[in-house]
């Protein structure tokens, strides 16, 4: 991910519009001088794209320049209230600005209250739905006065205005624009938003970027009277005065907007004509006769989205009769760390193959990127595995309550659209085997760094057979389910098929034995029984694989070589 330098940040002033547009965001991709072919290429830009995009019935543009690596793309972008005269000398001033206050930088990014402008020298433009959102590049603006009385129901009002702000930008405009205003209370009688996407998005695209950013509200303005996040891809605001010059597209009542409930959202009926920059546009009645079904349509499906989204949490918080009390409760703990598939969708770029991890038997792991910049690891349920839910709900039980520096860390869940995902800790080494068993790679696995890894697993397990609330068997330790953090400290992971015992209990017994070949104990094998001793067996197994840097052969499957339990044992009779 493209990690970035946030150089100015400025407030809203109550009320109003911020003072200190415009504002701007320095990427980190490469540098370039006065005199390189970067800076010929960004005035060749420089000179298309304002007019471009001020043509443009969008006031949209795109642009690219030169050859790789010196190759500009660019990106205009003008609020969809503005005239085609404000588009362009806005557009003129933000090529004028942006290497003033970026200077050297290929990536960069400013944002005014009329237009917007990105350039880089990294392909970031894509004609499908795979492509880049741009969220590292996001912006925060936040009004600094506080909502005084009930400031809880302030903000779902806001939320409940802005998400059908976003419905209307994203699927009922082709210019992926929309303004909104609903009716609250004396404090703030009224509050205004606008919302929109570049026209290039996809409805479904559009409304996945600004439900990422949406997604942000409680996060980056509690509380606040206004605010606004603005990216590249797609930016919202909302106020209590207005702020648009333009009409307002979509209204909510005062009761839909103060309790925080769907409600079809009113397109008001605007004058017979409306002037801009001496054009006239005249509505006719059939028009709103089409659309007001179509928006109430709209909103019902959200309702109904979001009542199934009830009864699915409602369902996941139910124990299970074969949970006991501590993992019910564990199940009840996730809820609070619920997000939004939309959001992850925008992390991972919609699950790409080229953010893919790994996979395993629950499924593929894959690398994302929240609004914030923090890196996750999205766990994703396998469609067809069998026994993945179960899995699932065993792991969710457990890592909520487990937390140690030798565990991985659990973020957060997802439960929707018929997903099942885990969201972890980007952990950036990786998995062990990846290291240990690549001839080259395990050059860095110095002695003290083995032996820290061994101690660290050591202390994991300990944490899980004694020290936890709960006293867990693993029962799936090997090398690939075990993390290295950036300095080398290691994490153990995939707690799918793990077991919870009673304080008591001292072994158990099962039909279906899972887990590794090579790496699971004797009896466990054969006989099904497991205990806190199948996991000291898996990490003895473990320990001879990081001291000798060979992967211990599946000597129940394998006839090509000696497996190397077979190998050190001879050797320790031979002795």
């Amino acid at each position: 991910a493209l990690s970035v330098l946030i150089v100015a940040f400025a407030l809203l002033a109550p009320g109003g519009h911020a003072a200190g547009e415009p504002w701007h965001v320095c990427g980190d991709s490469g540098e370039y001088d006065d005199k390189s072919v970067y800076q010929a290429n960004l005035n060749l830009v420089a000179a298309a794209l304002p007019k471009n995009a001020s043509a443009s019935p969008n006031l949209f543009a795109t642009a690219e320049a030169g050859a790789v690596p010196e190759k500009v793309t660019a990106l205009a972008l003008c609020r969809g209230d503005a005239n085609s005269r404000a588009c362009s000398s806005c557009l003129a001033n933000a090529f004028a600005n942006l290497p003033n206050v970026c200077p050297g930088f290929k990536e960069a990014v400013i944002y005014y209250d009329a237009c917007m402008l990105r350039y880089s020298d990294v392909q970031f433009l894509s004609a499908d739905d795979s492509g880049p959102l741009g969220v590292e590049l996001t912006y925060t603006v936040r009004n600094d006065a506080n909502a005084t009385s009930e400031p809880g129901r302030y903000q779902r009002a806001v939320a409940t205005l802005m998400n059908a702000t976003a419905d209307y930008a994203a699927y009922n405009s082709t210019r992926r624009y929309a303004t909104g205003q609903a009716d609250l209370d004396r404090e703030f009688p009224k509050v205004y938003s606008w919302a929109q996407c570049t026209p290039d998005l996809t409805p479904g695209r559009c409304r996945d970027c600004l439900a990422q950013l949406i997604a942000q509200l409680p996060v980056q303005f509690t509380d606040s009277i206004g605010g606004r996040l603005l990216g590249p891809r797609c930016s919202f605001e909302y106020e209590t005065k207005p702020f648009i010059n333009g009409p307002v597209i979509v209204q909510l009542p005062a009761t839909s907007a103060s309790s925080g409930a769907p409600a079809p959202a009113v397109v008001p009926t605007p004058p017979a004509s409306a002037t801009a920059e001496g054009r006239k546009y005249s509505v006719p009645g059939m028009v709103l006769i089409i659309l007001l079904p179509m928006i109430a349509a709209i909103n019902l499906v959200a309702w109904l989205f979001s009542w199934r989204r009830r009864q699915v949490l409602r369902k996941a918080k139910q124990p299970d009769p074969n949970y006991s009390t501590d993992e019910a409760e564990g199940m009840e703990s996730v809820e609070s760390m619920l997000i939004d598939i939309s959001t992850l969708r925008a992390a991972t770029e919609d699950f790409a193959e080229s953010n893919k991890l790994g996979e395993g038997g629950f499924g593929p792991v894959y690398k994302g990127t929240l609004l914030s910049g923090d890196e996750i690891a999205v766990k994703r349920l396998s469609k067809s595995s069998t026994q993945g839910v179960e899995e699932l709900k065993n792991e969710l039980a457990l890592v909520a309550k487990l937390k140690h520096k030798n565990l991985v860390r659990l973020i957060g869940i997802c439960l929707e659209q018929q997903e099942r995902l885990l969201i972890y800790e980007f952990i950036p080494n990786r998995s062990l085997d990846l290291i240990l068993f690549d001839e080259e790679k395990r050059q860095k696995l110095d002695w003290e760094t083995r032996y820290k890894i061994i101690n660290g697993v050591a202390r994991g397990l300990q944490y899980l057979h004694e020290d936890s609330q709960l006293k867990v068997v693993h029962r799936d330790l090997k090398a690939s389910n075990v993390l290295l953090d950036m300095n080398m400290n290691p994490k153990i992971s995939d707690f799918g098929l793990a077991k919870i015992f009673g304080r008591d209990q001292t072994q158990g017994v099962t039909n279906r034995v899972v887990g590794t070949y090579g790496y699971m104990a004797p009896e466990y094998v054969m006989r099904g029984n497991y205990s806190v001793k199948s996991d000291v067996f898996s990490f003895g197994v473990l320990v001879l694989e990081i001291v000798m840097g060979r992967k211990n052969s599946d000597c129940y499957n394998s006839h090509q070589s000696q497996d190397l339990l077979t190998t050190v044992r001879a050797c320790y009779l031979n002795m």
